[in-house]
């Protein structure tokens, strides 16, 4: 489990990393820029089991608290050209947060289990 853990760690900051650079065309660029850098950050420490649950455990919340907020009225679906092109921008980055939120749970919690 800690071999699994490390690489997914590892994974997660490159998918981090990636998701980051690619916010430069976002309509608000420097925020979403900041919350992957964060996640990549939070990854990096989990993969050189060097940060606490606690971290991990407090993005994770965050992020889902995001997700809430920036979730959309109407729910369109992720690809351009099928709805309103907010709908589907607060959609995907609703999802984008709760994909990272699931991530961090996950560290916290083994980070937790291996106290």
């Amino acid at each position: 489990m800690k071999s699994f853990v490390k690489i997914f760690a590892w994974l997660y900051v490159i998918l981090s990393i990636v998701s980051a650079v690619l916010q430069y065309n976002d309509p608000d660029p420097l925020l979403w820029i900041i919350i992957y850098a964060i996640s990549a950050l939070v990854s990096f420490g989990v993969a050189l089991n060097k940060v606490s649950y606690l971290l991990p455990l407090i993005c994770g919340v965050l992020g889902v608290l995001g997700a809430a907020y920036v979730y959309p009225e109407t729910f369109e679906g992720f690809e351009i050209g099928k709805g309103n092109i907010k709908n589907i921008e607060e959609g995907r980055e609703a999802f984008g947060l709760l994909i990272m939120s699931a991530a961090m749970f996950f560290f916290a919690w083994y980070r937790k289990r291996s106290l």
